[in-house]
């Protein structure tokens, strides 16, 4: 079997993995598809992800879909050849976080392509994946992996619309069109908010974000633009940058929301704070998701158009290309590892 690791930034390779057998508990899933996410180009880029490291050879990815090879022994699950997907999050199950319901911020979640503990935890960029069983989803009737896919990034766009509280009927900035920002347009559009205005500094992502929902589009390099909104009641930063931060915070009116998405340059970031203070603007961050998994699952089994999100898919031997294509805003957007795993 075959994975996608990272052994230091610059340094990724496609060698033979032996993922091990499932235990009790656990199931063995043979991967068919992933989506290479901003956090995997950073390991791959920089060798780190904020302040979490590459100390050992990591095998990246965290957007995974397949088909169970096999159960543990005693393991109850879906049966071997089900399409499922993968919860890439496992919660401690122990902290005042996990038993307030708020699992997404556990201090303990091992996560699938993370070097945030030692042992890292392996990802699934691997033909071959064990996970607990818990993690397990099957996929619902009528949904294909290559909708499925995108199963995991929809969640975190979720769960960033949640953090925004009610938002039907509202006037909604987005800053930032990647891969996330493009999905929360979706997720916003599907609850209902009346205007999506997003902001990036390229045309092709603006365009995907048209596509998927987008009511108006504006270059955030452009800042005479008339078609800049002012007196948004929400607006939820998906760039990770202090500039997208500082948008959100000049444009959302007086008493609005702004909900921090896309994870900020390590250390400190300045913001306008004043504007905060006079405007009682509420800041409200939002990390990756729980439930929101199987919600997305159900909201692309019924029909949410997300595909045009997909623009490249590639076979797992030509992984340095397929990241290297991810990393070009101007030509790509969710770029799929094509992983072979049957």
């Amino acid at each position: 079997m075959r994975a996608c690791v990272v052994h230091k930034a610059g340094d990724l390779r496609v060698e033979e993995w032996d993922p091990g057998l499932p235990r009790a508990g656990e199931v063995l899933v043979a991967v068919t598809l992933g989506g290479i996410c901003g956090s995997d180009l950073h390991y791959y880029h920089r060798g780190s992800v904020g302040d979490f490291q590459v100390r050992e050879p990591l095998v990246l990815g965290h957007e995974v879909v397949g088909r169970v090879h096999a159960l543990g022994p005693g393991t109850d699950g879906p049966a071997a050849g089900a399409p499922v997907a993968i919860h890439p999050a496992t919660p401690c199950g122990a902290c005042p976080e996990c038993a307030g319901g708020r699992r997404n911020v556990c201090g303990q979640a091992r996560y699938l392509g993370s070097a945030a503990r030692m042992p890292h935890v392996q990802g699934g960029f691997a033909q071959r994946l064990v996970v607990p069983a818990d993690q397990v989803r099957a996929l619902p009737a009528g949904l294909d992996p290559r909708g499925a896919v995108l199963a995991e990034p929809l969640s975190v766009a979720l769960h960033a619309v949640r953090r925004a509280g009610e938002v039907a009927g509202k006037r909604v900035l987005v800053t930032g069109a990647g891969p996330i920002g493009a999905l929360v347009v979706a997720a916003l559009r599907h609850a209902g908010a009346a205007e999506v205005i997003v902001s990036d500094l390229l045309d092709a992502p603006l365009d995907i974000a048209r596509r998927v929902g987008a009511t108006a589009t504006v270059r955030a390099d452009r800042p005479d633009d008339p078609a800049w909104p002012d007196d948004v009641d929400v607006a939820i930063e998906a760039s990770g940058s202090g500039a997208g931060l500082g948008t959100c915070l000049q444009r959302v009116r007086r008493g609005g929301t702004v909900v921090l998405l896309g994870l900020l340059p390590p250390g400190e970031t300045g913001f306008p704070g004043n504007v905060v203070v006079t405007r009682e603007i509420t800041m409200r961050g939002a990390f990756r998701f729980d439930h929101e998994f199987d919600d997305a699952l159900s909201l692309l089994a019924s029909g949410l158009d997300v595909q045009p999100v997909i623009s490249h898919t590639l076979p797992l031997a030509q992984a340095v290309e397929a990241f290297d294509l991810a990393g070009d805003r101007a030509v790509a957007s969710k770029v799929l590892l094509d992983l072979g795993g049957e």
